[in-house]
């Protein structure tokens, strides 16, 4: 992103979110705050929908995310650490008593969101904190002082980082035993059939046309030999055939489909 101004593809995922709410009524992931940050009516996403599959993705990477979320509650994990949290509402609906959250994302587009929050009449809870944090250019270990294991939910970012903004920031979340982390990330398009790769290609296009360009894509097996370097454990990934058997009921969507990926990690 552009310093000055917030983050365009945060926007663009809120609007996904959204969408989801309005055409399939929330069915995969329900955000009862995601029309209202936004500040449009259902209509206004109707004539100019966003995509359906990515649309759907997003709203099932949400989903994934908030149910090992509400698992690692049940263990007593008290903290909960949204990185890039763009307009993400979780913090703003939270269902867990006694969760803390901390939103993470660099200066401009936590001044956007709080704006936003403002404009909506969406109060912000005593349980939140916001830390504005440059992950090219600042670190989080730095910025987060911790005392106990944290959940971190970290979507829509990994793709927009350099490799090496990535490793230091899965340092800092590799930092303490009893962390665990939920991220998505992108195969190569190299590994996409043709008519795909073109579409994925474009959508990289416009994407770097507004200054936020994909940077970093992870086949399966490297990212698991990473996040096993750095102490993780109990990993699970889940691709378009995972997703689509656990979300939507699509079990014939072959396992060695390329495309995006979910996973949760936890620090033993």
């Amino acid at each position: 992103m552009q310093t000055g101004q917030a983050s365009k593809t945060a926007y663009a995922a809120a609007r996904y979110r959204a969408a989801h709410q309005v055409l399939e009524h929330g069915s995969i992931f329900t955000d009862p705050l995601a029309l209202r940050i936004l500040g449009h009516e259902p209509e206004e996403l109707l004539g100019d929908a966003p995509r359906r599959g990515m649309r759907l993705f997003i709203a099932a990477r949400h989903r994934f995310a908030e149910d090992h979320l509400a698992a690692a509650v049940e263990r007593g994990v008290r903290t909960a650490v949204v990185l890039g949290a763009g307009l993400d509402t979780f913090a703003y609906r939270n269902p867990f008593p006694g969760l803390k959250v901390i939103e993470i994302d660099h200066p401009d587009t936590q001044a956007w969101k709080r704006e936003r929050l403002a404009t909506a009449g969406i109060a912000i809870p005593d349980s939140v904190r916001h830390v504005g944090v440059d992950f090219e250019r600042s670190s989080l270990a730095e910025s987060l002082d911790l005392d106990e294991p944290a959940f971190f939910l970290w979507m829509g970012v990994v793709p927009y980082l350099t490799t090496e903004a990535f490793e230091q920031t899965l340092t800092a979340v590799a930092a303490r035993s009893g962390n665990e982390v939920v991220f998505d990330y992108a195969q190569s398009p190299e590994r996409m059939p043709a008519e795909r790769r073109a579409a994925l290609e474009a959508r990289a296009a416009r994407v770097a046309k507004i200054g936020e360009p994909w940077l970093t894509f992870f086949e399966p097996e490297e990212i698991a030999e990473l996040l096993g370097r750095h102490g993780f454990a109990d990993i699970e990934d889940l691709g378009p055939s995972g997703l689509a058997a656990r979300f939507f009921n699509r079990p014939d969507v072959p396992a060695d489909t390329a495309g995006g990926h979910v996973l949760h990690a936890r620090r033993p």
